[in-house]
This record gives structure tokens, C-alpha cells and sequence, in this order.
């Protein structure tokens, strides 16, 4: 819940008083990202803190009759200034960093928190809100009302409003180192990534690499002033190289270098992780739970750490001997194709490609040119309307960055929803990876109706080159059709509640709405709305189509295992890990990850300090990343239905948009489902897509 949630935030040692002119002091929908400076950021921090504190205390000190809307109403709007000065200044580190940015966003981690924990703390607020659970006004309430009243006494209860005094002061200053290390290790990733590159002088070294790949690399030496063909460790640039390159030295290199990311030297997260661990499992006992595994799934659908970990175990089991069949078959084709010695964790990327394309004539980077950025936006919005009666339209907001585009989103009868803000390319001062933000919830004005929402949605595609568009992957596709599917989760929201709008869900819910998408680009009727050949406008070929179904489920348990893996490691770490017992964190991780991998691993092998999604927030996923698949079982049922009326009827999707995206939390998620599916959710239907049923 809003009031419950920060991102993840060291006090400084002084700070500037606040001056009129601070961008950030109002919440405001164009945003004047030009006119926001790094000393804006900690006397705007501070003097929200204070103002949040007054209403605190004004909520928890008041003598009128409690009514929900000077209890509840007033809880829920507590922190919206300071949410969005810390989701704009959060937000401007994570894609426009500098030194000082970085400075300023580092020094308000620890009071943030140290405030967002103390709210639920309160003695003051906790009476309050006791008192008006007990009036005859809370006994009248329903519907999404009643929802908020019983997850905030639960929020209350879950975080440690019932604790002594001492109990709490431990909590916060849990909270605050917890935000400190967080942000510790995500710069230390990302400092770690940025700290390589492999420059290649010779052109016979590129064999296999397709043209887009070495014009990509070409431009990234030429932008660093230097000759040859340049390599790192952002997801266009690596991945392209583990899938094609003939080179197994280079191959090597950048697999060692990508999963040793923070370490080693003075970027080394092992004591992050070991410490962030440690304030966790202290949190969980504090709290009455018996780790945190059970604390973070608690108030999810799963409902237990131990029940998360028996639905990860069941895939396992569904997925294993295809697992064992799909890895036995790829080192047979390497061994048949001139492959000599024992495969490798570089090798398999490189050798599955091959292997995809000998079985079905199928090549990835086929598709790319058909696949070009411009045409692919307009598709999805195309795709979106279709289903969801809205328009969808260039907008005229302030950015960050000339490459960033802005859009509003309309109901067909004009109502404006929302905008966003869409960030695709990679830059230096930019985290890796692909996200959707909300920015601002709107408000739900009497006789006025919502207030327009603000989101955005980021990632990391191959820019421009040589007069070519940004041509992508079919997972570079799926991708962005992912983050939409959660930016119109936050735009489409109808929920009253702020706490309890748009995305605002369960973690294992949340994904429901950016997996379903991913659907469509799979469904012919979809992709001719935003496929077409960047030169020509020409579909996709039939065959090339055809070709590109067939391979969808190739390596399907790989896929699968790869990501239970994950799923595994987490709850692992969260559930059962001991430095004391099980010593270095490292070999630990290798150990609990090797039976969900291909090969054998290095015994360097440390990805688990670059898991952004364990260790880069308060929470994030930690104990949570089950809930992909947990999603995809969900979003792979509820597809079904769409396939049985027809992808892009408009009926379905508006039934998907009344029922599930307009309606965030308020209303259990699993009701959400059963409304829209008319039934509880099948297990069965994503091992069905899987092709492993």
C-alpha cells in the first residue's frame, strides 16, 4: 500500500533549506524534468517528511467523529507529495544519473524510510484507525471501502503497530539500513556493468555476429572515439554476441565478466547480500514470522513461503525429463556438428541457436527487419485499441531526454486516462533492463470524476544505425508488449483507494496483466498490425511465420527450469541459507542453481550479485520471484478465453479491462480472475502453451 511502501532510500550531514522555486515540492502532471537539479532533492525530501509528519499527527490526534474520509480518506493521501518527489528523483538516478544525482538520491534513503516505517508505527495513527474499525461508520462500509479498512488493520498488525516501543525503534532503523544496501548494491551493478568493455580489431573475429549486431558495435566504439567493433554488458550488445559469435573466447570472456558483475574489488555486493539477508531474517522474527519467506508471501496469493515453494517444486518435477531430453538432443547436434569437448555455459546460447535453426529453418534475426521500433509502437497501440476501446495519441510532456517519446491514452469518447513516457535506448547513465513506473495516481474528484494517471515505461533496444530504424527481436517485441501490458494496468484504473489502484496488487497477481500481453505477438491476426518489413512494409512471410510457431516452445523446459532456478535460489536464500552453516554465499548459490542449468557451472559463477530483483529494493521480488510463473499460469488460462471468442475481440477485451485492469486491488485477486475466467485458475494451461503437458 502506498502508505506502507518506499523506494528503497543515508541521512545526510546537511541540506540546503527549501526555496520556493523546487520543482519537486508539488506533485504537478507536467513534470519540469529540465528545471530539476540534484540540489533540489534533499530539501524537497525533508520538508514533505515534515509536512507528512503534521498530517500524521493531525489524523492520529484529531477529536472530531472518525468518519473514513478524515481516518481512512486522509491515510491514504498522506504521502502522495512525498511519494512523487521520490519516484521523480528516483526515477531521474535510475535513467539520467550523475555524481551528484547520485549523491543527493543516496542521502535521502535513510530518513525516507526511517518515515515510511514509522507510519505504520504509530501509536497515534494505529489508535485511530483501531478506533474507527470499531464504529458503526466502518460497520456500513463495502465493496473496495471494506477492502482498505481490513488491509490496513492488517498492514498495521503485519508491519509491527502492536510492537513495544523498543520493538519499533529496531524496526525503522532495520528499514533504514535495508534501503541503504539496497541502493549500495543496485550502483554497484550497475557501476560493475559499465566498468567493461571488449574491443575486437579485426573483423575475421566477428564471424557469425548478424550485420545489425556488428553495425551496433561498430557505432558504440566510433561513440567512444575508438576503431574496431566494441562490446558490454548491456542486453542488446551481450546477448547478441553469447547467441552468434563464433568466437568462444569472446563468448567466454563476456559470460565470465557478465555473471561476475559486483564481485570483486571495491564493488564486491557478497557483504551487501550477506547483510541485507541477515536484516531480513531479523525483520521476519521481529514481526512473529519464522523467516522472511513467510513474512513477504503472506499477504500474496500464495499466502506462505512454504506453499510458493510447492508450486516451484511442482513445475520442477512437470518439467525435469524434458529438461534432461531437450539438453541431451543439443549436445548430440553440437557433437554431430563438429563441437569437440565438454559443452559450456558460453556454448549454449550459441549452439541452441544453430540447433533452432537446423529443426525448423528459423533464424531470429530473420525477423528482425520486420520488426522495426516505430512500426512495432504503433501496432501495440493498434492491438490496444482494438481491445480496449481507446485511442491512443502523441502528447506534448517535458522529458528527460531527447529520445524520450510522450503519449496520452483516451477513452473513444474522449476521456482523457492518462499519459506516459517511453524511454527506449540505452545510455551510460541508465540501469539496464526493461520497466514500467507509475508516476502519478489520479485523484477521484467529486462531481469531476479521475484525474488523468502518468506512468512510463523503459527499456534497453538496439538504438538507430546507419540510417536503419531501431530494429528489433521478437523478444525485444514481447518485451515492450510485457511493460505495456503493466503501464495500461495503471493507466485503465478505476479504484477509488490510491493505496489500492492500478498495480497496487499482490505481487503474484501484478504480473497477470504485462504476461497476458505477450500473447499477441504470437497471433497472426496481431502481428500483421505491427509487423511489416522496414524497407518494403511487407508481413511476415507464411513461412517464416510458420517457422517461427513451430520454434516458439523450442527449449521449452530449458526456459522453464531457467527460471524456476531463480525462483528457486530466491525462496532458498530467504527460507533456509546460513552463512554459519553454509558458508560463502557464492558456491551456496552455484550449488542451489546448478541442477537448473544446462552445463556445468563455473565455479566463479556469481550472478546471484547482479540480482537486481533480490537485492536492488526494500522488497522488490525477494521471496516473490515464484510469482512469474505463478502469473503465467494465470495469464496463460485467461488468454484461453480469448482465443476461444477470438484474439482481438473487442468483447473479451473489454470484459479483461472491466474486470481485471480497471479494478487493482480492490477486490481479492482471485475473485478479479473467476469473474473474467468464470472459473478458478488452471494449472495445466501454461504447461499446455509450454508444450509440456
Amino acid at each position: 500500500m502506498c502508505y506502507g511502501m518506499s523506494p528503497g532510500m543515508n541521512p545526510p550531514e546537511v541540506w540546503h533549506p527549501v526555496t520556493e522555486h523546487n520543482p519537486l515540492l508539488e506533485p504537478a502532471f507536467r513534470i519540469p524534468f529540465g528545471r530539476i537539479r540534484p540540489e533540489h532533492v534533499e530539501p524537497a525530501v525533508h520538508e514533505l517528511i515534515a509536512r507528512a509528519r503534521r498530517e500524521m499527527e493531525k489524523i492520529g490526534g484529531g477529536t472530531a467523529p472518525r468518519t473514513f474520509e478524515n481516518t481512512l480518506g486522509a491515510l491514504d493521501e498522506l504521502t502522495r507529495p512525498l511519494d512523487f518527489a521520490l519516484t521523480v528523483a528516483g526515477h531521474l538516478e535510475s535513467v539520467a544519473t550523475t555524481p551528484e544525482l547520485r549523491a543527493a538520491w543516496n542521502a535521502v534513503q535513510a530518513p525516507a524510510s526511517q518515515f515510511y516505517a514509522g507510519i505504520l508505527l504509530s501509536e497515534g495513527l494505529w489508535k485511530a484507525i483501531r478506533a474507527y474499525a470499531g464504529s458503526w461508520d466502518a460497520a456500513r462500509l463495502s465493496g473496495e471501502r471494506h477492502r482498505f479498512l481490513e488491509k490496513t488493520l492488517l498492514d498495521f498488525r503485519r508491519e509491527g503497530a502492536d510492537l513495544p516501543p523498543e520493538g519499533k525503534a529496531r524496526l525503522q532503523a532495520l528499514e533504514s539500513e535495508m534501503a541503504e544496501l539496497a541502493t549500495k548494491f543496485s550502483q554497484n551493478v550497475l557501476d560493475s556493468t559499465n566498468a567493461f568493455e571488449l574491443l575486437v580489431d579485426s573483423d575475421s573475429k566477428l564471424a557469425g555476429l548478424p550485420e545489425s549486431a556488428r553495425a551496433a558495435a561498430k557505432e558504440s566504439a566510433k561513440s567512444k572515439g575508438k576503431e574496431g567493433w566494441r562490446f558490454t554488458l548491456q542486453a542488446p550488445s551481450f546477448l547478441a554476441a553469447m547467441t552468434y559469435l563464433d568466437d568462444a573466447g569472446i563468448r567466454e570472456k563476456l559470460y565470465r565478466t557478465y555473471n561476475t558483475r559486483a564481485a570483486g574489488d571495491s564493488r564486491d555486493n557478497r557483504e551487501v547480500i550477506l547483510k541485507i539477508l541477515s536484516l531480513r531474517k531479523e525483520k521476519a522474527k521481529l514481526l512473529g514470522f519464522k523467516d522472511f519467506a513467510e513474512f513477504a508471501t503472506s499477504d500474496r496469493m500464495v499466502k506462505s513461503g512454504e506453499r510458493a515453494a510447492a508450486f516451484v517444486e511442482s513445475l520442477r518435477k512437470r518439467s525435469e525429463r524434458a529438461f534432461q531430453k531437450e539438453n541431451e538432443e543439443l549436445a548430440d547436434f553440437r557433437k554431430s556438428n563438429g563441437g569437440a569437448g565438454e559443452m559450456k555455459p558460453w556454448d549454449v546460447a550459441y549452439w541452441a541457436e544453430k540447433q533452432r535453426a537446423a529443426l525448423y529453418g528459423f533464424d531470429e534475426e530473420q525477423l528482425r527487419p520486420y520488426f522495426p521500433l516505430d512500426r512495432v509502437i504503433q501496432g501495440l497501440f493498434t492491438i490496444a485499441q482494438k481491445l480496449y476501446g481507446i485511442r491512443i495519441l502523441p502528447a506534448d510532456l517535458p522529458t528527460w531526454h531527447e529520445s524520450v517519446q510522450t503519449y496520452e491514452v483516451r477513452d473513444e469518447d474522449g476521456k482523457h486516462l492518462g499519459s506516459f513516457y517511453s524511454d527506449m535506448f540505452p545510455r551510460e547513465s541508465k540501469r539496464d533492463g526493461a520497466w514500467m513506473n507509475g508516476i502519478l495516481t489520479g485523484r477521484w474528484l467529486p462531481g469531476r470524476g479521475r484525474e488523468p494517471h502518468l506512468g512510463l515505461i523503459c527499456g534497453n533496444l538496439n538504438p538507430p544505425v546507419n540510417g536503419r530504424p531501431a530494429l528489433l527481436t521478437h523478444r525485444d517485441v514481447e518485451t515492450l508488449f510485457h511493460e505495456f501490458g503493466h503501464l495500461l494496468h495503471h493507466l485503465f484504473s478505476q479504484v477509488r483507494t490510491r493505496s489500492l489502484s492500478g498495480t497496487s496488487v499482490p505481487l503474484d497477481f501484478v504480473e497477470l496483466p504485462s504476461q497476458i500481453m505477450e500473447n499477441w505477438t504470437w497471433e497472426r491476426e496481431a502481428l500483421d498490425l505491427f509487423a511489416g518489413h522496414f524497407e518494403t512494409g511487407a508481413p511476415v512471410p507464411d513461412n517464416l511465420f510458420a517457422a517461427m510457431k513451430r520454434a516458439r516452445n523450442f527449449r521449452s523446459a530449458n526456459a522453464m527450469m531457467r527460471q524456476l532456478g531463480f525462483a528457486t535460489l530466491d525462496l532458498s536464500l530467504h527460507r533456509d541459507y546460513g552463512p554459519e552453516k553454509d558458508g560463502d554465499v557464492i558456491p551456496y548459490c552455484r550449488k542451489v542453481m546448478q541442477p537448473f542449468a544446462a552445463t556445468p557451472l563455473p565455479e566463479d559463477y556469481a550472478m546471484v550479485c547482479s540480482f537486481h530483483h533480490l537485492f536492488s529494493g526494500s522488497l522488490g521480488y525477494a521471496a516473490g520471484y515464484y510469482s512469474y510463473k505463478w502469473a503465467e499460469v494465470l495469464d496463460a488460462d485467461a488468454f484461453g478465453l480469448f482465443k476461444e471468442r477470438g484474439v482481438l475481440g473487442r468483447g473479451t477485451g473489454l470484459a479483461f479491462r472491466k474486470k481485471i485492469l480497471e479494478r487493482g486491488n480492490g477486490t481479492d485477486p482471485l475473485e478479479l480472475f473467476k469473474d473474467f475466467r468464470g472459473r478458478e485458475p488452471d494449472p495445466e494451461a501454461l504447461l499446455v502453451r509450454s508444450g509440456l503437458a
